[in-house]
């Protein structure tokens, strides 16, 4: 019986070691950097013993507010190196800003290999409120706000690139460089490109919750939104989903599309609660 447990104990063990892990791309927030990124790295390592982890360590604190354009083709050209090197799948995960970069990367640059993207906490839908305007510009107001951001000086911000003021929507589409046109909210030469690279994801994993305090509302996390009487509108009942413009609803049919909702997160805690890491990350790297 020894020898048998013995055999037993080192194939198992055999069996641990030897399972791969996709490589992780992890995709920091804004005004923050790689090192915010450290506690999930860890316990994805701890967890998934010999995952290799590439931490994004570009546009990091001030450099945070560049234009998300900018961002996208600069961090998108080293997640395709990333991705040419693992041809095998690799996975991303992208909290707050930089979950909205990290999109943006995945639906421009059409060979990409990624297997699963891990939204968490991000303004997919784009952002309207005090909370998160108050992060970086501390002084101005969120009703009036739109008056910098839709015009070319307050496109040259980060912020301005997906601040999405439900009550001056023309505005929002006559400005607004890439929010509108990633969500093929306004249609363009790449409107074909943004959703047919999406549709090539195996897995969309969305997370938010009504804790948040800073995206707003939470729901956009999820890419749910205010309507012009500023009421929520969740994501099924959104047209990006209804009329399928980068793929949502595809994804979901075909049981690639995950909301997750937890409560009793704030903002600056997604990354750095290990609850949260082992609940709801990890279970979707593999």
């Amino acid at each position: 019986m020894a020898v048998k447990f013995t055999v037993l104990a080192f194939y198992l063990l055999f069996i641990r070691f030897s399972m791969t892990y996709k490589p992780v791309v992890l995709m920091h927030g804004i005004m923050t950097g790689s090192a915010s990124m450290e506690l999930i790295s860890h316990r994805i390592q701890e967890k998934h013993p010999g995952t290799i982890i590439y931490n994004v360590n570009r546009f990091e604190s001030w450099s945070s507010l560049e234009t998300m354009w900018h961002q996208v083709m600069e961090i998108g050209q080293d997640i395709a190196n990333i991705s040419a090197a693992h041809p095998e799948g690799i996975n991303v995960i992208g909290y707050s800003q930089g979950g909205l970069v990290a999109r943006g990367v995945i639906q421009t640059f059409p060979n990409l290999t990624v297997d699963t993207f891990i939204s968490l906490s991000s303004p997919q839908a784009g952002q309207y409120g005090a909370g998160f305007l108050h992060l970086v510009f501390p002084s101005l107001v969120k009703d009036t706000v739109y008056e910098l951001f839709y015009s070319k000086v307050g496109q040259h911000t980060s912020v301005g690139n997906y601040w999405n003021d439900p009550f001056h929507q023309k505005l929002y589409e006559a400005y607004s460089v890439f929010l509108p046109y990633l969500n093929n909210h306004m249609t363009s030469a790449k409107s074909d490109d943004f959703k047919s690279n999406f549709l090539k994801l195996k897995r969309l994993v969305l997370i938010g919750g009504p804790d948040d305090n800073v995206i707003t509302p939470w729901q956009s996390s999820q890419f749910g939104y205010y309507n012009t009487n500023e009421t929520v509108i969740e994501l099924y009942n959104q047209d990006i989903y209804l009329e399928d413009r980068i793929g949502l609803q595809t994804l979901d049919k075909t049981g690639r599309l995950h909301l997750v909702t937890v409560p009793g997160v704030n903002h600056f805690n997604w990354h750095m609660n290990v609850t949260v890491v082992d609940n709801n990350l990890l279970p979707y790297l593999d």
